[in-house]
């Protein structure tokens, strides 16, 4: 109930959603990442920064989407706002899924 009467955004207003999609073709599980905006006030979201271990992909990634910064620290969307609703994707490719946690945000 206190979420619903927050005017306020935070790092729990942003979701992660992973789940396994089609191998590459050299057997390389891959995984699609869903990063997404659910502020009710409507905040946008920016400078949103996840616990990533040392993550790598077999894929290409586009780092202005998702990169590792250093060691559990990777940066989302070049560190610009995704706006309350908008959902960024991107898949990678490694032998096991990521654990991969929203660590900190800035609200505007």
């Amino acid at each position: 109930m206190d979420r619903i009467l927050q005017s306020e955004c935070s790092k729990d207003d942003i979701v992660i959603y992973q789940g396994p999609t089609m191998p590459m073709p050299n057997g390389i599980p891959t995984y699609t990442v869903q990063i997404m905006n659910v502020c009710i006030a409507g905040n946008s979201i920016s400078n949103i920064h996840v616990s990533c271990g040392w993550f790598s992909s077999a894929r290409l990634i586009n780092p202005n989407k998702f990169r590792r910064l250093c060691y559990d620290d990777c940066l989302v969307n070049n560190g610009e706002a995704i706006e309350a609703g908008q959902e960024l994707s991107f898949q990678y490719a490694n032998s096991f899924p990521y654990p991969l946690s929203i660590s900190s945000v800035s609200c505007q």
